[in-house]
C-alpha cells in the first residue's frame, strides 16, 4: 500500500467516525514555547487545555520535525528527523474503550494485518485498558505486555520524576515480525529492543494533573491523543526492512547512491547515506515552511542538518554540492499531500545550494586548521582540544560542534566543550551590549512600579489625562523643573510606546504650570513611559494635556502599513516562502528585513514597487479588529513567530491580500500612503534579505528629486524626449570607448618612441646581465608594464625597474626575462629580501611584481638598487 492511498484512508476512516479532518498545521508552530511542530497534538493544544470548548473529535496527517534522536538517523529503521504522524484526538468524548476499538478496527479491518503478528503493552497499573484490551478486544493475554512508567506513560516517567500538568498513561500497539528477526529469544517481547516488535501505534489516555511526586489528580476533562508514524506503517504494509525502503524514501535513496557512487548493501555506508536522505528532506520541507539556515534557533536545526548531510557525503568523497538536487524529486513524491513543495522547488534548491556551496568553501580551510589544533595538542601531549582552539573552527569556518566532535572523536581526541560554550556565551553577550540602546541603561531593577497604563492612541491623538508619576534617576520625585529630564507616567495616553520595529510617539505634555516634551516612549511591563525634559515652568503631579505630535504620527502610520503592503507584493511576486524577520517603522521611512534565497532583480525591484502602489491606488480599507488568537490563525494571519500571543490578538487586514497580527498605529485606506518608493535592496545574511523604502512626503521628495535629474539631463543631452536620454548616454558610451582607444593607441605609440631612449640612459651592467632603472613622469601602471614588456622584448636577457612619482612616493613595476627567471631570479623574492632596504612595499610573482616605492630620492635609490641586484645575483648564480 503506497503511502498517499495510507494516508488518504487513515483520514477517511476517522472522518467516519465523526472526527472533523484538519490539514497539517506548518512545521513552524505560532507557539514560542516550541521550535518545531513536533506531534499531531500541538496545533489542539488549547482543545486538550481546555481553552476553547467547541470541537470533540479530531484527525490529522500532521508534517513534524525533531532532533532527539539525531544521533540514531540513518542507523536504526525507523528513526527519523522528519516524519508524517498519523493521530486521531478526542477532547473531553470518547476515552480508552472507543481509541482502543477504533485503533483496532483500523489496524485490522481497513489495513487488513494479521491479528497474529499484533501485540499490545499497558502501563503496569492501568487495569482499566487491560480490561478493554482483553474483554471487548479479545486480545489473547499472552500477546499483552506491561510496562513502567519509563515505557508506558506520558510524558515518560511522569508519575516520579514530573513535569507537573496534565499527563496520564498509553496504550503502544506493536508489530511482531518474527522470531527470525532480532534476538530470537523465545520469551522474546515488545519489552525487548532487540528490532523484533515494531511500535506502530501509541494511544496516549490524558486522564491525570500531577501535583507532585507520585500524586495525580484526575482531570474534570479527560483527552485522547493518538500518534501513528506513516513512515513506520507503511514499511510494513509495503514490507520493507526499513523506512528507508519504502515509496517515498527509496527512490532519494537510489538517487544518492547513483550521485555518491555507493553500492547497495553496504552496511558501512547505508546508515551515511540514510541520514543524507533524511536530513535533506527534512532541510526541504522545514524551508518549504519559511525557516532560512541561520545560526540562531530553527535556522540553525536547519544548517545544521544540511551540514550533517554533507559532511556525510564529504565523508563519502563527495567534494561539490548534491543535496539541492534531490528537491525536485521530493517535490515529486510528495505533490499529492504537499503540493506547496513541488510549487517552491527552484527556490529550495537555491537555498540549499548556496548553504553546500558555503559549506565546501570553509570545510577545507578549516580542515587545515584543524589538523593544525591537533598538532599542537599532540606535542602538548593533550588528548583534549581547547574551547578556544575549536571555537575559531565555529566562528572563522563555520564548523558546527557537531562536525567538529565527529572530527575530533575520529582521531581519538575529546573537546572542552565547557570552554567552546563560555566564549560562546562571551561573544553573545558582547553582541548584545553593543546593540542595546541608550535608553535601556535608564530602567533598572529598581525602577519604581506604577498601576498599568491605559492607552487610547489607537483612536484619539490627545488626552486629558492625570501625571501619576514623575522619575529622575530611577527615583520618584515630587516635580521637575524647567531643564531638567525626567519620565512622566500617566494613567491614560495616546502616545505610542516603541514596539514591533515601529519608532515612539513625540509630543508634549502640558500642564498649568509647565510644558513637558516627551522625545521618547517605552513600555516597562504595563507601564507606559514617557521620556524628555521641562521645557517651562515645573511639572508636578497635576491633570494635564497630553499631545502627540500629529504629523510625525501620521507619517509612521504611512510607514507601516506600507510595510504589511511591502510584504504581501514580495509574497506575491516572490513566493509565499517570504516571512518578515525584522523591521523599522520610522516618519515616512521603513526597512523590511525578509527571508529570500538570492537578491531580486531590477525587473523584481520594479514590479514590487508597482504593485505596492497599485494597492494604494485602490483605496483599500485597513480594518483593525481584536479577535480570539485560534480564529486569527485559522484566518492564516501572518505572525512574528518569536511573539507570544495572549488568548485575543488585534488583526489588521487589508482586502484579500494582506492579514497581520499587529499592535501597531495603522491608516484607515491605503491611499492614506500616498506614494511608496524602494530606496535600496541588500543582504544582511545568508537567506535574509533587507529593502529600504520611503513613504508620503519623503517618497514625493525622492521622485521629485528624480524627475530633476531627468529634465537636468535631458537639458544636457539636448534632448526633450525622456525615452530618449539611455539612448544618447548609450551614443556617448560608445564614443567614448572609441576615443579611448585612440588616446591609448597615441600613448603607446609615444611610449615605443622612448624606448631606444631609456635604453640608451638608463641601462646599467650588473654581473653579466643588464638592468634597466628609469622613473618617468606622469604615467600610471599600464604604461610601466606596457614599458616593461617592450624593453624585456628589446633586451634578450635585462632585469627592468621603472617607477613614476604619486601622491605617496612612487608606484614601480619591476620584472625580469624569462631567461634570469630560469636562472633562479625572483621578483617577488627580491622585493622580500629587500623591502626594507630599498623602501618597497608591493607584491607578484617571480618574473614580475608592483607597488610603491617610499624612497623620494631616486638618484641615491637607483645606486642602492644596483649593488642590491648584484648582491642577489651573486647569491642565485
Amino acid at each position: 500500500m503506497k503511502t498517499d492511498l495510507l494516508r488518504s484512508k487513515f483520514l477517511n476512516f476517522f472522518k467516519s467516525k465523526e472526527h472533523k479532518i484538519f490539514p497539517s498545521d506548518s512545521l513552524v508552530p505560532l507557539d514560542p514555547s516550541l521550535l518545531f511542530t513536533s506531534a499531531g497534538m500541538n496545533q489542539f493544544k488549547p482543545y486538550f487545555l481546555g481553552e476553547k470548548k467547541d470541537l470533540k473529535r479530531a484527525a490529522s496527517c500532521q508534517k513534524c520535525l525533531r532532533t532527539d534522536d539525531l544521533e540514531k538517523v540513518g542507523k536504526t529503521a525507523y528513526h527519523h528527523t522528519f516524519f508524517e504522524m498519523l493521530g486521531n484526538f478526542s477532547f473531553g468524548d470518547y476515552f480508552k474503550k472507543e481509541a482502543i476499538e477504533f485503533a483496532w478496527e483500523f489496524l485490522n479491518k481497513v489495513l487488513g494485518l494479521p491479528e497474529n503478528n499484533l501485540w499490545v503493552s499497558v502501563y503496569q497499573d492501568d487495569e482499566e485498558a487491560l480490561t478493554y484490551w482483553l474483554k471487548v478486544i479479545g486480545i489473547n493475554k499472552n500477546k499483552i505486555v506491561k510496562l513502567g512508567e519509563d515505557k508506558n506513560f506520558w510524558p515518560a516517567s511522569a508519575p516520579s520524576k514530573g513535569p507537573n500538568g496534565p499527563c496520564g498513561p498509553c496504550s503502544e500497539i506493536f508489530f511482531d515480525k518474527g522470531e527470525q528477526v532480532g534476538c530470537k529469544r523465545k520469551d522474546c517481547s515488545p519489552a525487548c529492543d532487540c528490532g523484533r516488535f515494531v511500535e506502530i501505534w501509541n494511544l496516549v489516555f490524558t486522564q491525570f494533573n500531577r501535583v507532585g511526586e507520585n500524586n495525580l489528580e484526575p482531570l474534570p476533562q479527560k483527552n485522547i491523543d493518538t500518534g501513528m508514524g506513516l513512515e513506520r506503517m507503511a514499511s510494513i504494509l509495503q514490507g520493507k526492512e526499513t523506512n528507508f525502503h519504502i515509496d517515498i524514501l527509496f527512490p532519494p535513496n537510489q538517487f544518492v547512491r547513483e550521485i555518491l557512487k555507493v553500492k547497495p548493501k553496504d552496511p558501512s555506508k547505508d546508515a551515511l547515506i540514510n541520514a543524507i536522505v533524511d536530513h535533506t528532506r527534512a532541510a526541504t520541507f522545514a524551508i518549504c515552511d519559511g525557516v532560512f539556515p541561520s545560526n540562531e534557533e530553527r535556522g540553525y536545526i536547519v544548517r545544521k542538518l544540511i551540514r550533517k548531510a554533507l559532511y556525510h557525503g564529504y565523508s563519502l568523497k563527495r567534494k561539490t554540492p548534491f543535496l539541492y538536487k534531490l528537491v525536485p524529486l521530493y517535490g515529486e513524491l510528495m505533490k499529492n499531500p504537499y503540493p506547496e513543495v513541488w510549487e517552491k522547488k527552484e527556490d529550495i534548491s537555491a537555498v540549499i545550494l548556496a548553504e553546500e556551496e558555503k559549506f565546501f568553501r570553509a570545510i577545507d580551510g578549516g580542515k587545515k586548521v584543524f589538523f593544525l589544533i591537533l598538532e599542537n595538542a599532540k606535542k602538548e601531549g593533550r588528548k583534549i582540544l581547547k574551547g578556544e582552539e575549536v571555537f575559531k573552527l565555529y566562528d572563522t569556518y563555520g564548523f558546527g560542534p557537531e562536525l567538529i566532535e565527529d572530527l575530533a572523536k575520529k582521531e581519538n581526541y575529546q573537546v572542552d566543550w565547557q570552554g567552546f560554550n563560555k566564549i560562546l556565551q562571551t561573544q553573545k553577550e558582547l553582541s548584545r551590549s553593543k546593540s542595546m540602546f541608550e535608553e535601556e541603561i535608564f530602567f533598572s531593577q529598581d525602577f519604581p512600579d506604577f498601576e498599568p497604563t491605559e492607552f487610547i492612541g489607537y483612536t484619539d491623538l490627545s488626552s486629558t489625562s492625570k501625571i501619576i508619576g514623575i522619575v529622575k534617576e530611577n527615583k520618584k520625585v515630587d516635580k521637575l523643573s524647567k531643564g531638567e529630564k525626567g519620565i512622566l507616567i500617566l494613567d491614560k495616553t495616546p502616545f505610542y510606546p516603541e514596539s514591533g520595529g515601529q519608532l515612539p510617539d513625540k509630543g508634549l505634555i502640558t500642564t498649568e504650570e509647565g510644558r513637558f516634551l516627551v522625545e521618547d516612549v517605552k513600555k516597562l511591563k504595563d507601564t507606559i513611559i514617557h521620556i524628555g525634559k521641562v521645557e517651562e515652568g515645573i511639572i508636578n503631579y497635576t491633570d494635564a494635556l497630553a499631545s502627540v505630535d500629529k504629523e510625525r504620527r501620521l507619517a509612521i502610520m504611512r510607514a507601516h502599513t506600507a510595510t504589511h503592503l511591502l510584504q504581501a507584493a514580495l509574497r506575491k511576486i516572490l513566493g509565499t516562502h517570504v516571512t518578515q524577520q525584522g523591521s523599522l517603522v520610522a516618519p515616512d521611512r521603513l526597512r523590511f528585513d525578509f527571508t529570500h534565497f538570492k537578491g531580486l532583480t531590477p525587473q523584481e525591484l520594479v514590479r514590487v514597487e508597482e504593485l505596492v502602489n497599485e494597492f494604494i491606488i485602490r483605496a483599500d480599507k485597513v480594518e483593525k479588529k481584536i479577535v480570539p488568537y485560534q480564529e486569527a490563525k485559522k484566518e492564516k494571519a501572518l505572525a512574528f513567530f518569536e511573539e507570544k500571543y495572549s488568548e485575543y490578538v488585534r488583526m489588521v487586514s487589508i482586502a484579500s491580500y494582506s492579514k497581520e497580527l499587529c499592535g501597531g498605529t495603522h491608516l484607515d485606506n491605503t491611499s492614506q500612503v500616498g506614494t511608496f518608493c524602494i530606496i535600496s535592496e541588500s543582504s544582511i545574511s545568508s537567506g535574509v534579505r533587507r529593502i529600504e523604502a520611503l513613504t508620503g512626503k519623503l517618497a514625493y521628495k525622492k521622485y521629485s528629486f528624480y524627475k530633476n535629474l531627468v529634465e537636468n539631463l535631458s537639458v544636457l543631452l539636448r534632448t526633450k524626449e525622456e525615452k530618449e536620454i539611455l539612448k544618447r548616454i548609450d551614443e556617448l558610451d560608445v564614443k567614448l570607448k572609441l576615443y579611448k582607444e585612440k588616446v591609448e593607441k597615441l600613448e603607446r605609440e609615444i611610449l615605443n618612441s622612448k624606448i631606444d631612449k631609456i635604453i640608451a640612459n638608463s641601462t646599467y651592467q650588473v654581473k653579466e646581465g643588464k638592468v634597466v632603472i628609469a622613473q618617468l613622469p606622469n604615467k600610471d601602471y599600464s604604461h610601466l608594464l606596457y614599458l616593461s614588456d617592450k624593453l624585456r622584448e628589446k633586451l634578450s636577457s635585462c632585469i627592468v625597474f621603472l617607477s613614476s612619482p604619486a601622491k605617496d612616493g612612487s608606484i614601480f613595476v619591476l620584472a625580469v626575462t624569462e631567461e634570469l627567471e630560469t636562472k633562479g631570479f625572483s621578483c617577488k623574492e627580491f622585493i622580500s629580501k629587500y623591502r626594507d632596504t630599498l623602501k618597497l612595499r608591493g607584491g607578484g610573482k617571480g618574473s614580475l611584481c608592483q607597488g610603491i616605492l617610499k624612497d623620494s630620492n631616486f638618484s641615491s635609490f637607483k645606486d642602492r638598487l644596483v649593488f642590491a641586484l648584484e648582491e642577489f645575483l651573486s647569491c642565485i648564480s
